[in-house]
Formats: C-alpha cells, sequence, structure tokens
C-alpha cells in the first residue's frame, strides 16, 4: 500500500482531476498551483455553482444580510486566470482505477494521472419525513435559498435536530421574527460537541432569544395538512407541535457511490490513510467524504467539518505537489448562535479534567481539556483571540 501516492504506472499526461467543487475540492485545486504544480487541473462540481463558503448558509444567506456572489471562494474568472479548468453543473458517472479515467454524464471520459475525491457529504433523510412533501434538509446554496423563502413568511418552524446545524438554523429563523422548536432526541443539545455544563448554558441562551428546545424527543410522524399547507410533528410520547415550516437536520451520510462502486475501500467514508491516499493507486479522497486514521487516540473518524475539509484539502495537494503532508489530527469547528461564538478545537469528549477561565453561565468563556496532564481539547465561547492561542496550545501537545 506504500505506493498508493505514486501513479506512475498510467500512461497518462500529469493530469490532477478533482470530483467535488466544495472548500475541499476547491483548495486542494488553489493549493496545487500556490505549491508550483505544472500540471492540469480540472475541478467538477455538480452544481450549477463554483465553489463557495457553506458556513454562512444557516447564518447569512437564510438571514438574508448576504448576497450568493459574496460567499464565492473566487471569482468565476479567477479560476480559469490560474490554469484551473472549472467545470460546473457536471456529474461524474463512473470512475475506472484500472484505466485511470472517469466518465461523464454526457459522456465524455477523462483520464487522470492524480484523482481527488472530494464528493462530500448529502443530508441524512429522516425516516419519518420520507414521503411528506415540503420538508427541508440544509446541504447547498438552493436548499439553503429555498428554507430562506419559506421563513421570510415568519410562520412557525420546527427544527428537528438540536446539532450545530440545526441550533444555527433555529437562531436565523428567530432572528427573521418566527416561532421557533427545536426537537433533539438526546438529552441535550449539542451532545456530540460539548459537555453539559457548556451546552446547558447555549439551551438557556435560546430559550432567552425565544427558541423552544425540546429534549429526549422522538419523532414519530410527520403529517402534512394539505388544505391548510402546514405540518404536525408527533413524538412517541404524545407531545406534537405545529408548524409552518419543517426542517430535518439531523446528521449528514458521505457521498461515496462512485467510490464503492469503483472498488475503493469504504466504511463510513471513503477510507484513507494519514496522506489522504486511498486503497487505489493515484486517488487520493478529502472532506466529508473521507474517513481517516485519529492518529491520536486510535480508530477512525470523518470530520462534517468547514474546516477540516479546507484543511485536508490543501495537505493533500501538498503531497501531490511533492511534499508528503498529512492531514491535520486535531478537528475544530465553530458555531455563531445568537451572537455567540462557539469555537471547539480536539477531541474535548475524552477530556477527564478540564481548566476553566471566564463564565460559561454567561457564555463568555474557555475552556482546556486534559486527560492524564495532555491536552487533547480546547472550546471558548465569545473569546476568538484566545481561543486562537488555546488551539495552538492543543496543537503543540500533540508533537
Amino acid at each position: 500500500m506504500s505506493d498508493r501516492g505514486r501513479p506512475a504506472r498510467f500512461a497518462q499526461p500529469e493530469h490532477t482531476v478533482i470530483v467535488g467543487a466544495g472548500v475541499a475540492g476547491g483548495t486542494a485545486a488553489l493549493t496545487l498551483r500556490s505549491e508550483g504544480y505544472q500540471g492540469r487541473i480540472t475541478l467538477i462540481g455538480a452544481e450549477p455553482h463554483g465553489p463557495y463558503r457553506r458556513p454562512p448558509l444557516s447564518k447569512e444567506v437564510l438571514r438574508g444580510t448576504v448576497k450568493s456572489e459574496r460567499i464565492r471562494l473566487k471569482p468565476d474568472a479567477y479560476w480559469g486566470e490560474h490554469g484551473i479548468e472549472l467545470r460546473t453543473g457536471t456529474s461524474v458517472t463512473s470512475l475506472d482505477t484500472d484505466t485511470a479515467t472517469i466518465a461523464l454524464a454526457g459522456g465524455e471520459t477523462l483520464g487522470y494521472r492524480t484523482l481527488i475525491l472530494a464528493t462530500g457529504s448529502n443530508p441524512r433523510e429522516l425516516r419519518e419525513a420520507v414521503g411528506v412533501p415540503g420538508v427541508h434538509y440544509l446541504r447547498s446554496l438552493h436548499s439553503a435559498t429555498a428554507l430562506a423563502a419559506a421563513l421570510a413568511d415568519h410562520g412557525a418552524v420546527t427544527v428537528i435536530g438540536g446539532g450545530l446545524v440545526g441550533l444555527e438554523i433555529a437562531a436565523s429563523a428567530r432572528a427573521l421574527g418566527c416561532p421557533v422548536s427545536v426537537l433533539e432526541a438526546a438529552d441535550r443539545p449539542m451532545s456530540r460537541v460539548l459537555p453539559a455544563w457548556l451546552a446547558d448554558p447555549l439551551s438557556a441562551l435560546h430559550w432567552s432569544r425565544g427558541v423552544e428546545i425540546h429534549t429526549g424527543v422522538a419523532v414519530q410522524r410527520i403529517e402534512r395538512h394539505p388544505r391548510r399547507g402546514d405540518y404536525t410533528v408527533s413524538a412517541s410520547d404524545g407531545r406534537a407541535w405545529n408548524a409552518a415550516t419543517v426542517v430535518a437536520a439531523v446528521g449528514t451520510v458521505p457521498e461515496t457511490a462512485l467510490a464503492s462502486a469503483a472498488g475503493l475501500l469504504v466504511a463510513d467514508g471513503i477510507v484513507v490513510d494519514e496522506y489522504g491516499r486511498t486503497s487505489a493507486s493515484g486517488v487520493f479522497a478529502a472532506g466529508d467524504a473521507a474517513n481517516l486514521p485519529d492518529t491520536l487516540h486510535g480508530g477512525r473518524h470523518r470530520g462534517e467539518h468547514w474546516n477540516e475539509a479546507m484543511e485536508q484539502g490543501a495537505a493533500v495537494a501538498k503531497t501531490i505537489a511533492g511534499t508528503l503532508t498529512p492531514y491535520p489530527r486535531l478537528p475544530w469547528s465553530w458555531s455563531d448562535q445568537h451572537g455567540v461564538t462557539i469555537q471547539v478545537c480536539g477531541r474535548p469528549d475524552l477530556g477527564t479534567e478540564y481548566e476553566v477561565h471566564g463564565d460559561p453561565g454567561a457564555c463568555d468563556a474557555s475552556v482546556v481539556f486534559r486527560r492524564r496532564d495532555r491536552v487533547v481539547g480546547v472550546a471558548a465561547m465569545n473569546r476568538p483571540a484566545e481561543f486562537r492561542a488555546l488551539r495552538q496550545l492543543a496543537l503543540a501537545a500533540q508533537r
């Protein structure tokens, strides 16, 4: 497996094809050029837009405070000016690793010397929403625009899922004047990201702004009333919520169909090593679709955050350009909710002791999480400058 990053056996010209024009793919293309890569670069995206920043979708785009062109990674002309062939609105239908070629929906075939699969992820479908028309999911600019139009009516909103995205949607909807209820299956929101004593102040913040958060909710049924056009969401314990708009935010599923059909190793994402190399020679994966080893704590993990995807795209590009670069070993993410910025780096869930500065109850604090005297994670609320220093502390602890 040690030769996976050296596809010299293929009789192909120096050509890197990137499937997926999200932040991982777009960053990979830009980094290849900045690292002096002289070969041809083709960046392929299924959406009709060039690469854009997704974090604003649940915030500024929903609130209507930013125009779509302002969230582009680069102006459309930039890609061609830097020798990057950007193909939007283009789907890749198959991958043949034996011949090092991909097939496009229009019948065209492209050969590659190196291939980066940055296919991203899709919203996890809520079983109870299957067959119910009009339930919203948030992933793309198109879906964000559709949800923004629904919120503009200021009707009641029910958000199913109390993770980062669900709470950001709730905060945005409330800022627009919508009555909002969040339904979370766990005993607290953001349970995968923060311990209870940090998540509870955020719940209190939402309640103080008029967002109702209901925990321990097992959604049993979503019913749309055709005459009225609204919905009733029912829980197994008899509770029910009426809403004009229903949003499902229950996680994501990696887009692995292309890799799986080509015979690549897939397990909750495209399995890669610490350099992003897949089980096929010359093929890499980065971003939400990649499942990478946790070289610090063991096991494997798949990131779902903007920062991870961006750093992975840069790392794999540097490896292809000639500088073997491992993926960053510490995930990090951030969220804005009701004007409070929450930032997390590393694995706070592994911490057995912690050091707190500030007042978590007032959503103004920073925390260092340790395990056996080793920093395993840091978090901050409304302390961005302090978080930058703590993130460097966490990174230094891994060396």
